[in-house]
């Protein structure tokens, strides 16, 4: 988020004045920052001393496989988890020893907990009641939050007279109605159909950039936090792998846990031959790969990635640095078609336009280039 100028204002979803804009030379406090936080279950280590600065404003994804972490650093962040060590601020305020109900935040959690015995209108309220606040002042607010996410025509339905994906929204409007500071979001997604999910996922993303309110939200899929997110934390076994934007992370991935699992991937396993220029030349066993890359020497061990797009499959006998392969499947995709190739008994994955491939049939004999601009190089592991 871009701020404007020192006197500039969000609105909150309520009409009164929400975040106050930072000057362009001032670095934002983060609105949540984790500083080597620790989380463990007797001899379990859940969360491995991660440290993460979210941005005001930001859509920031926790993404990875179940296990990982990612659901209890969520729930350290709103308070119901306590950290085995580390500290957790919340716009610029230590808040790792100040109970749930004292935090700036609210939770959308995978189990929507609406309760089924009270009315679209009464749930978003329910909060409100709890505040003590006046008749007036909870009618307008909950007339005010259904209204953002266009339920407010509903507001007397039952909760089980409305579809999966209105009861989301009721779930939304009950976490924002009290403006929190951080909206956190446990795979609020994950129960419904995949066209419902896509759609929720556009609404909620308008919603963000409407409010400008910070949301952290918990994924494994890593197709949704592309679609939302501003920036993503890739999680493994506790462990941060790598912070960035959805192309950073797809484009220049700096692990081969990053690689596979933010989209498919080919690995090549070699040796740094040559560096210059910002670039190196690496020789995988046969044939070598030329990508961009800096900070390595001749002889180090690597991997490269390079993603199924970004090889070139074409018929006839391979020439230059080109490797010749056989077709071994081919998946019909419309536009695309998913070919599984295999060179030198190494399984190879590439996406190709289905109009170049007409003529190629399984078992055929092709030749595979590559665009060695879009590969990505890191370091072996063991």
């Amino acid at each position: 988020m871009v701020a404007a100028g020192p006197s500039d204002t969000t609105r909150g979803i309520h009409g009164m004045p929400g975040r106050t804009a930072v000057t362009r030379c001032a670095e934002p406090i983060a609105d949540v920052e984790l500083v080597a936080v620790r989380r463990q279950f007797g001899t379990v280590v859940a969360v491995a001393d991660i440290s993460l600065a979210i941005k005001p404003g930001e859509f920031f994804s926790l993404l990875g496989p179940s296990g990982c972490g990612k659901t209890t650093i969520l729930r350290m962040i709103g308070g119901l988890e306590a950290p085995s060590a580390g500290e957790i601020r919340i716009q610029g305020k230590r808040v790792d020893g100040i109970s749930a109900n004292r935090r700036p935040t609210n939770m959308v959690f995978q189990q929507l907990a609406l309760f089924p015995h009270l009315s679209v209108y009464e749930n978003v309220a329910f909060g409100l009641r709890l505040k003590r606040l006046a008749d007036t002042d909870i009618r307008k607010r909950a007339g005010e939050a259904l209204a953002m996410v266009g339920l407010d025509a509903l507001a007397m339905r039952g909760i089980g007279q409305i579809s999966g994906g209105q009861q989301q929204r009721v779930a939304l409007a009950r976490a924002l109605v009290n403006e929190p500071a951080v909206l956190l979001l446990d795979e609020p997604f994950a129960a419904l159909d995949v066209r419902l999910r896509q759609q929720m996922q556009g609404e909620l993303k308008a919603l963000q950039n409407r409010l400008g309110t910070t949301f952290v939200f918990v994924t494994h899929d890593q197709g949704e936090a592309f679609a939302i997110s501003d920036r993503i934390a890739v999680l493994n076994s506790g462990r941060v792998e790598q912070v960035g934007t959805p192309r950073s992370l797809y484009d220049r991935p700096l692990t081969r846990f990053v690689a596979g699992f933010v989209g498919d991937t080919n690995l090549f396993e070699g040796r740094v031959v040559a560096q210059e220029a910002g670039r190196a030349r690496v020789d995988c066993g046969g044939f070598g790969l030329e990508a961009p890359a800096q900070g390595y020497s001749i002889g180090d061990a690597v991997t490269v990635s390079l993603r199924p797009e970004d090889l070139v499959v074409s018929s006839g006998p391979a020439s230059g640095t080109q490797l010749c392969a056989r077709i071994t499947g081919a998946v019909f995709q419309g536009p695309y078609t998913k070919l599984s190739l295999s060179v030198q008994g190494r399984p190879l994955r590439a996406l190709a336009p289905s109009a170049a491939l007409a003529e190629l049939k399984l078992g055929v004999a092709v030749a595979v280039g590559w665009r060695a601009e879009r590969a990505s190089v890191m370091k072996a592991e063991p």
